[in-house]
């Protein structure tokens, strides 16, 4: 499965794209930023600062200003179902994800939506599950999870419309150090595109070669996160700490 996500176009490309909420906050102020096939990519900075504004531009759940494509698929009303099924949107909170009454109901609520045949859908909520390292977890009741277990069953849920990008927001926040280790480890062996949105700058180094910092609404670094990582003026500028 994953050599056949890195031979799409399953790209983010984002071009001078403004943002503003109706009370006039200025969110997004003119970003640009491109992910290309295959990258695993950090999105950090400050509260306040507009990264997960920009993850909701992903799929088209905000609209602002400017140009965004994904999968090479301009944002527009008519793509945006096949949009919406190439990324893999995972909140914060899992808690907005778990609705139902059993793991295997929430990760089979995405490919029936899709129209899928019972057959399919169960194949792939067992593969998601497999993916995520629970796979005798069907029958469980989510709310009984642990915030570690919760998160792995959240990112089965995109993982099951069988995604080409996953975008996480703030995936390890939360966490127990066992809780976060296991997700590191999910996220490292997972094949699809990925931007992350985090605080967690140890998980940054550990994971993610390349860095992108948001602060203001603004894109003020964007390169190999080593580099970004030990420019320790950089990350006080913009409310980091190494």
């Amino acid at each position: 499965m994953g050599e056949a996500f890195l031979t799409m176009h399953h790209t983010i490309e984002v071009r001078r794209l403004s943002f503003a909420y109706p009370d006039g906050f200025q969110a997004l102020r003119g970003v640009d930023l491109h992910v290309s096939p295959g990258e695993k990519v950090a999105l950090v900075g400050p509260n306040g600062a507009g990264k997960s504004t920009l993850i909701l531009h992903l799929n088209g759940i905000l609209r602002g200003q400017g140009e965004v494509q994904v999968c090479g698929l301009p944002m527009e009303d008519e793509n945006l179902g096949r949009i919406r099924a190439s990324v893999g949107l995972v909140f914060q909170d899992p808690d907005d994800q778990l609705f139902s009454p059993s793991v295997r109901e929430d990760v089979a609520f995405g490919p029936m939506y899709m129209g899928l045949t019972e057959d399919e859908v169960g194949r792939r909520v067992q593969r998601a599950l497999t993916s995520v390292g629970m796979p005798e977890s069907a029958a469980r009741v989510p709310h009984h999870l642990s915030g570690g277990e919760k998160k792995r069953i959240a990112v089965a849920t995109v993982l099951a419309m069988e995604p080409e990008i996953l975008v996480l927001d703030e995936p390890t926040a939360g966490l127990d150090p066992r809780g976060r280790r296991g997700l590191i480890r999910l996220l490292a062996e997972l094949p699809q595109t990925m931007l992350v949105s985090t605080h967690d700058l140890r998980m940054v180094q550990e994971l993610f070669s390349r860095t992108v910092v948001l602060d203001q609404g603004q894109v003020v670094a964007d390169g190999p996160t080593d580099g970004l990582m030990a420019d320790a003026a950089l990350l006080a500028a913009h409310g980091l700490e190494a």
